[in-house]
């Protein structure tokens, strides 16, 4: 086993995986930079992905050597609805990237909301960690807070526990519970593990009803909470510790001996002053 270990060590990680814990981008990305020819390693420019980088290799990006992987780091985001969750549009719509802090510097968002969705969102510096927080298997919850123009029946919801399929699509179980009426519309809640591509309004379609506003309450251990809509805050790394085993200091990269690096203060995006305000008469 151990000699296994280090053989595997000596032939080092694939480009992509290289490039998506340096936070420079997703491996589908990577991938994508590659077939553009944007990539060299030792001098060579790569025409695939399925190429690995031994320990000592000087990878090339635009020209530009990579950096030493940072420390890996994770925020939660307020995303409001409106942004789309691309780093560009092709349709020339704002994004979230746009709207965050420059200071955050290049980020990954784990997993995506659509245009008119809100909530939590995961973003992180390590695009490895990006990929590996959104596969199914990892077990994660998303919790979702549903509005819906109609109403259904609280027996159809339960009965999404056992999953479903629509239009050829399976689903896997899904715990969604009625909460209250509102006129035309009603509110749910809805916890799943998969978070295909509009899942939650494509069930609701199933169901005969629309979604008209969409909230997402949590990912895995992660809360949306007071958290400001617009706002970015740090994970601290004790808690990425606990909940995602990156070591004693959270660090990626981190040579043995060195010491942590100090965690950043926590980004807030700015906001217009508040008018001030005006006398109040006095008596007279």
């Amino acid at each position: 086993m151990a000699e296994d270990t280090a053989d595997k060590a000596e032939r080092g990680d694939r480009i992509a995986k290289v490039l998506a814990r340096a936070g420079l981008c997703s491996r589908r990305e990577a991938e994508r930079w590659i077939a553009e020819g944007r990539v060299v390693l030792d001098g060579k420019v790569l025409e695939s992905p399925a190429v690995n980088v031994p320990p000592g290799s000087i990878v090339l990006v635009d020209g530009k050597p990579l950096a030493e992987p940072e420390p890996t780091r994770l925020w939660r985001y307020h995303k409001p609805s409106g942004l789309v969750t691309t780093h560009k549009d092709e349709k020339g719509r704002d994004t979230m990237f746009d709207a965050l802090p420059a200071e955050l510097g290049r980020v990954i968002s784990v997993g995506r909301l659509d245009l008119s969705s809100e909530g939590l969102i995961l973003l992180t510096n390590d695009g490895e960690l990006a990929r590996k927080l959104e596969l199914p298997s990892t077990g994660w919850i998303r919790r979702y807070k549903v509005r819906i123009h109609g109403t259904v029946e609280p027996e159809r919801l339960v009965a999404l526990e056992n999953g479903v399929t629509i239009e050829g699509v399976r689903y896997g179980p899904i715990k969604a519970e009625f909460e209250r009426q509102q006129g035309a519309n009603a509110w749910c809640t809805m916890a799943l593990t998969e978070g295909k591509n509009r899942e939650v309004r494509r069930v609701f379609e199933y169901l005969g009803c629309t979604v008209n506003r969409l909230i997402r309450l949590s990912y895995g251990p992660f809360q949306l909470g007071a958290l400001p809509r617009g706002e970015v805050e740090e994970v601290p790394r004790r808690v990425l510790r606990d909940q995602l085993g990156l070591g004693p200091a959270g660090d990626k990269g981190k040579r043995p001996g060195e010491a942590a690096a100090a965690p950043r203060p926590v980004l807030k995006l700015a906001r217009p002053p508040r008018p001030a305000a005006r006398p109040r008469k006095r008596d007279a």
